[in-house]
């Protein structure tokens, strides 16, 4: 059987010695959530139907199409390890599974893990018996839960507005990696423009050299090698010879090689760096204006999960094609593979934390959030085309009840303290606490009362906030990161189909459009704007206010959209 997604899910920790365990596994729907004490983590126990990982068990690509919601599910299947492999630790790596996770081999647990949305890894070795093992995953999820993360997952039976089908249990890329006793645990990349170097912190297992080498277009530009001591951190310095700057529409990465005890990793970097100054972004020194798109990775037969490693890519060629540079990447967290392709574009993205669902009213949801916002973090630090975070969004009162600050804090501290390279926004659009940029979401559809809103923040220095009651504008850097959002439905003639979006839609294609550039002209022409984000890239179920349709199919001739969007911005000149 041909395996689905057979490609190494991260670029950026690649080692050869590794085994795909995408495919054909058991599975069971455990509606009461039982089967832990109907031991189903026995390795005899019986499973009724059949899944196909990493799909989740809502999407068509399962073979499960089930969209009702399942509580607990359960994944059985066989294991071996390859004789070249035996003698060596075994590594058994998720690239995410919603949203608590508990992992059995042969009966016995090996580990527990929670938090839907980011990749964890279980050392298997000493769980492992000669010949066939039994391999069983449990993951319990509970979109309703106030202490769990959602993001725009449907928490009612039916999509709605724009929440969307759900995700439950594995949905990236499951696979066993093989390292020999001494290895490399993680390393951070600090790349410095002005002195044309990058300097390397590694975390390792054991002592001994640890070599790093750069290259360039195949050839090497720098190479150095440290002593490490055990259980410590190591840190490893390299000039660079030769000097390609990472750059909006061009990524120009070098390769890393790293090798320590045996053990050899294959990375890369971009030679980029990013700050505020004023109002203005910049990217290795130079003004860049954020033409983003809100991109919220959802797919007709995937869901949460792409197709094909070609999907990753096309995302970011429509966007592309459309006039814009980068994306907020909304209320989920993308697959590393994605962000590799941004990298290698040029395609700068803002990585969100999905914190939809997470009650940020009550303080103990800061546990659940920054425990694996924490690992995002440590995951996507190296990403080059990663230019700020954004761990919260539109916190809304619940209930009656306002946000509580202090979780706001928390994170945005967390964070900065984690990676002081790039700015954070504490929480999009409202209500901020404090934060590097403040931006608002701003979704008037009449492009004049749009543009005189923001002709302030040009003549005095005050921003236009329809939240200034519960937040305060101070001169911060600032951009719309959220507008439009126009509504384009011809599916609307299907009396069965009602769609979403914001304001009234346009009467014609012509109006769309005049709509779409005088809004996004109003943004261009603010010189203390450095960017906008548009709502959105394509349509996504019953909400019908994307450039292009859910299938990817454009709505529009997009020449004209990038012409709009490519202008120069008066901030750039």
């Amino acid at each position: 059987m041909s395996i689905p997604r057979p490609e190494h899910p991260n670029p950026q920790f690649y080692r050869e010695n590794w085994l795909n365990l995408n495919g054909e596994w058991d599975f069971q729907i455990d509606k009461s959530a039982s089967g832990k004490d109907r031991k189903l983590y026995e390795a005899n126990a019986k499973f009724d139907s059949k899944i196909t990982v990493p799909f989740c068990p809502e999407s068509e690509l399962s073979g499960v199409n089930c969209k009702d919601f399942m509580d607990c599910v359960w994944y059985q299947r066989e294991i071996e390890i390859p004789d070249n492999y035996k003698g060596m630790k075994t590594l058994l790596h998720f690239g995410a599974v919603d949203f608590e996770t508990t992992v059995y081999l042969n009966g016995q647990e090996v580990g527990m893990h929670k938090g839907g949305y980011i990749s964890f890894m279980f050392d298997i070795t000493d769980f492992l018996k000669d010949g066939k093992n039994i391999l069983t995953v449990c993951a319990y999820d509970d979109v309703r839960n106030p202490y769990q993360a959602r993001g725009k997952q449907s928490e009612k039976y039916y999509s709605h507005d724009c929440d969307y089908t759900r995700t439950t249990g594995i949905w990236q890329t499951v696979w066993l990696e093989f390292v020999p006793d001494k290895y490399i645990k993680s390393f951070k990349i600090y790349p410095n423009v002005d002195n044309c170097s990058v300097d390397i912190t590694a975390k390792l297992c054991g002592a001994g050299d640890f070599e790093v080498e750069a290259y360039y277009d195949g050839k090497s530009v720098g190479k150095t090698v440290v002593s490490a001591v055990n259980g410590n951190t190591v840190n490893a310095h390299i000039g660079l010879d030769e000097e390609h700057l990472w750059e909006v529409g061009n990524g120009r990465l070098y390769d890393l090689t790293l090798k320590f005890c045996g053990d050899t990793v294959k990375s890369y970097f971009g030679l980029r760096e990013v700050k505020l100054d004023g109002f203005k972004f910049l990217i290795n020194g130079k003004s860049v204006f954020q033409r983003l798109v809100l991109d919220q990775g959802f797919y007709p037969d995937g869901i949460y999960t792409a197709p094909t490693d070609e999907a990753l890519k096309n995302d970011i060629r429509i966007s592309l094609d459309a006039g814009f540079n980068g994306a907020r990447l909304h209320q989920k967290i993308f697959e590393p593979r994605f962000l590799y392709y941004c990298d290698k574009m040029g395609y700068i993205v803002w990585g969100e934390y999905p914190n939809w669902g997470a009650d940020h009213t009550d303080p103990v949801s800061v546990y659940n959030v920054l425990s694996e916002w924490i690992e995002e973090l440590e995951r996507d630090f190296n990403h080059p085309a990663i230019t700020g975070w954004c761990p919260y969004n539109e916190t809304w009162d619940i209930n009656g009840r306002e946000q509580y600050d202090d979780i706001l804090a928390t994170v945005y501290k967390t964070t900065k303290a984690i990676d002081s390279t790039r700015p954070c926004i504490d929480t999009s659009g409202n209500f901020h606490v404090i934060t590097d940029i403040f931006d608002v979401h701003d979704y008037e559809q009449d492009p004049e009362v749009f543009r005189k809103g923001y002709e302030t923040l040009e003549t005095d220095g005050t921003l236009f906030d329809r939240h200034n009651r519960r937040q305060k504008y101070n001169g911060e850097a600032t951009f719309v990161s959220e507008y439009g959002g126009i509504k384009w439905s011809p599916i609307e003639a299907d009396s069965k189909t009602v769609s979403w979006g914001y304001g009234d839609a346009p009467k014609t294609e012509e109006e769309f459009i005049a709509r779409y550039k005088g809004l996004t002209d109003a943004l261009l022409d603010n010189g203390k704007m450095f960017g906008f984000c548009y709502t959105q890239l394509y349509d996504i179920e019953q909400e019908q206010n994307g450039l292009y349709r859910y299938d990817r199919t454009p709505k529009f001739d997009m020449s004209i959209f990038k012409a709009i969007n490519e202008r120069q911005a008066k901030i750039e000149k």
